[in-house]
């Protein structure tokens, strides 16, 4: 099963014509933050959302930039010692950053805990306190109906065992209950961030985990925020997909992976778009996929 593109929105000024491309095409989700585009994607995203209502929004809160930090200073819920941190898990600026991103957008169908590992300085237990007392805030705004779920969206949090899904499950069923709202995770996914394709392929890991416990898993920079184009080579571009360009491979192979469910692209035209969903609708079979990977394997 190949995962589906879906767009993932950084910078300012591509943002509202990559999403209105993307929509247009037909993609299920967008991916966007409070603090992408210095600040001001949601601005320029609202009205595409507002033209494309069946398209969902998955958003992130936990980082901010300055002067979001300065506002959250100013609206008390973060001291004014901690407005340059730019990341924090404190549950006063977990819900106001949440209520601002679900007004800006419109609507907030996942809200993401943005990098949390960054939060517990390798501290497990303070973490998951942390974590635990953000998902209790996030609980209440999915009851209240304000967003639809919540989730975690890590870079490293699961390669360095900060967490794992099971514990974020445990979390989430202290914080909601039963019922708990979790609804997702996301990492990221490439040839260059391999090890959750390789772990899945056998069976287990944090994708695995997932989507065995009914969440939907995200894959993230499977570009390698376009350094990955700059690294493979000819010759595993041909290995992977013969007559492809890198992109398209480096794409296949990331979408490629077991229990994905969405793979996070961006792209500025429609022709980059069309070229990304081509690339994902013939997937790499088991063994394709690990023939890659056997070829950037330690020697």
């Amino acid at each position: 099963m190949t995962a589906e593109a879906a767009l993932g929105t950084h910078r300012v000024r591509p943002a509202a014509t990559a999403a209105r491309t993307a929509c247009e095409a037909g993609t299920g989700w967008i991916d966007t933050a409070p603090n992408y585009g210095a600040g001001t994607v949601h601005a320029q995203l609202r009205p595409v959302l507002d033209a494309f209502p069946a398209v969902r929004v998955a958003t992130k809160t936990g980082l901010y930039t300055r002067a979001q930090g300065q506002a959250a200073a100013e609206a008390g819920v973060l001291r004014t010692a901690r407005s340059h941190d730019r990341h924090s898990l404190a549950p006063d600026f977990i819900d106001w950053q949440t209520r601002r991103s679900a007004a800006a957008l419109g609507r907030a169908d996942i809200v993401f805990v943005h990098n949390p590992e960054t939060a517990g300085h390798g501290d497990r237990d303070r973490l998951h306190t942390q974590l635990r007392a953000a998902f209790e805030v996030l609980e209440d705004l999915a009851s209240s109906s304000l967003i639809g779920g919540y989730g975690i969206a890590t870079w490293s949090g699961f390669t360095e065992d900060a967490f794992t899904v099971p514990e974020l499950l445990a979390l989430a069923h202290e914080a909601g209950g039963p019922g708990h709202h979790l609804a997702a995770v996301q990492q990221p996914v490439s040839l260059v961030m391999a090890h959750p394709i390789t772990r899945a392929l056998d069976g287990r890991g944090p994708l695995v985990q997932a989507r065995s416990a009914g969440l939907l898993t995200f894959g993230s920079a499977p570009l390698h925020g376009g350094e990955l184009l700059d690294l493979i080579t000819p010759e595993l571009v041909e290995l992977i997909r013969p007559g492809a360009h890198p992109a398209q491979a480096c794409l296949l192979a990331a979408g490629s992976c077991p229990s994905l469910d969405v793979l996070l692209v961006s792209a500025s035209t429609r022709d980059h778009w069309n070229a990304a969903v081509s690339a994902l609708d013939d997937p790499l079979t088991d063994t394709e996929l690990r023939k890659a990977l056997d070829v950037l394997a330690p020697r």
